[in-house]
């Protein structure tokens, strides 16, 4: 099938960032502990249309830390390179921009958008929106620090009461901002409640500059709908891809057709291997909640009451070879 492509008409056309043309509209949201390199590679690979790091921190003296030289990793063959760094001045946002263009970032993202308490608590995030003033202070310096596109990811405002997303986006716009995603909660409402998208369908209607919608996206059929109702350029999604990273080339080939449960097995497999060789010891714990969202997803017949003791056996498992073992041995089984 053709590749899927976002405008108002969704067809025969094409999304750009700056210079970056994307391959598709369907982008994959930055989700810290989770969108790694591993999980960046198999939704390339399955057909997402942008990738973006796990959020990093803006501040120079966390640049040299293990945690941040694995978030700010390439996924090879992957294009365009985008970073997504969070601060709350905008000299130290600017410097951080900086820092990952010279590193090869080939487009930087501001997080507007977390409702994280540990973000929001070092004035980052979403906790920004509620300083307009501060916002547009940050994306003048980001933008004039780099020579590569700067956008946002933002939600529709700080609460339901000061929902001022359109404002917002209209300063990003002003200042210089290449592409925004809004995801449709407030920072108040956190991941609670029901997404809206009326918000996004508005600033869609105000701004020139490419227009992303976010949240609760978990099919096809919801992406057809929200791009269809808030006539977006495309969308990103987040959660939705958990224990799933096919599902955003479903979404960008227009097909309902999931992959065989054999092939979700072997999916899960060797994003267990990979993230054990990327990690190190450290990927024995990182492969357990995976695990849980892929075997979650999957259940069914025969494994399903057998679910809980599966993932608690898994759990218990301290080593790498033990758990690809168990992996293996398990699918075997659900195939059966």
């Amino acid at each position: 099938m053709p590749p899927f492509s976002a405008t108002r008409t969704y067809r025969n056309s094409v999304v750009s960032i700056g210079p970056h043309q994307l391959r598709n509209g369907i982008l994959l949201a930055p989700m810290a502990g989770v969108t790694d390199a591993p999980f960046r590679d198999l939704a390339w690979r399955f057909g997402a249309g942008y990738l973006v790091s796990e959020m990093l921190s803006a501040k120079a003296d966390l640049w040299n830390t293990e945690k941040s030289r694995l978030r700010r990793q390439r996924v090879a063959g992957a294009h365009p390179f985008v970073v997504q760094i969070a601060g709350g001045d905008p000299e130290t946002v600017a410097e951080g921009a900086f820092r990952h263009w010279r590193a090869g970032a080939e487009i930087i993202d501001i997080n507007f958008g977390c409702p994280a308490k540990k973000v929001c608590r070092k004035a980052a995030g979403s906790q920004l929106l509620k300083d307009e003033k501060l916002v547009a202070g940050i994306v003048r310096a980001a933008v004039k620090s780099v020579p590569v596109p700067v956008t946002v990811k933002m939600r529709t405002g700080w609460s339901l009461e000061l929902k001022n997303g359109v404002r917002i986006a209209r300063i990003l716009e002003g200042e210089g901002i290449a592409a925004v995603v809004v995801h449709g909660r407030t920072r108040a409402c956190k991941f609670h409640g029901a997404v809206e998208y009326d918000t996004v369908a508005e600033i869609k209607s105000r701004l020139s500059i490419p227009v992303f919608a976010n949240g609760d996206i978990d099919s096809m059929e919801r992406a057809q709908t929200v791009l269809s109702y808030t006539g977006a350029d495309g969308v990103m999604i987040g959660r939705g891809a958990l224990g799933a990273p096919w599902l955003l080339g479903q979404i960008a080939a227009g097909t309902t057709t999931e992959p065989t449960m054999e092939e979700k097995l072997g999916v899960m497999l060797e994003h267990v291997a990979s993230l054990h060789h990327f990690y190190g010891d450290p990927g024995v714990r990182i492969a357990r909640k995976h695990v849980r969202w892929y075997l979650t997803r999957m259940k069914q017949d025969p494994f399903d009451e057998n679910l809980r003791n599966n993932l608690r056996e898994f759990n218990k498992l301290e080593d790498a070879t033990a758990q690809l073992a168990y992996l293996v041995d398990l699918s075997g089984k659900i195939a059966a």
